[in-house]
């Protein structure tokens, strides 16, 4: 089972506390309208799928309900960090330094 840190109640509990939610920092287009149906498409549906370190959304469904960020190791399925919504994406290379 994997123990996931709510950086809200600053707790560390098991994932069946929790729901995933995507991929983190994905920016929505400025004018949707303008963008072709493969764009559209690209924005939609087509994510990352990196071998190591990934960014993703979480959200604590059975605790205080927010959204945070975590990075997840996609190899160990290890989670190397988690951060609050709204807080700047980590530098990954220094996030690997330290480990």
């Amino acid at each position: 089972m994997l123990l996931i840190h709510c950086p809200y109640c600053d707790e560390t509990l098991p994932e069946l506390e929790f729901a995933y939610a995507g991929e983190a920092h994905v920016d929505r287009p400025d004018d949707p309208s303008t963008l072709t149906d493969e764009e559209w498409r690209d924005f939609l549906f087509i994510r990352t799928n990196p071998k190591g370190p990934h960014f993703e959304r979480w959200r604590h469904v059975h605790g205080c309900a927010r959204f945070f960020n975590a990075v997840r190791d996609t190899v160990s399925d290890r989670f190397l960090l988690t951060y609050k919504s709204g807080a700047p994406r980590p530098d990954l290379a220094k996030l690997e330094a330290a480990q």
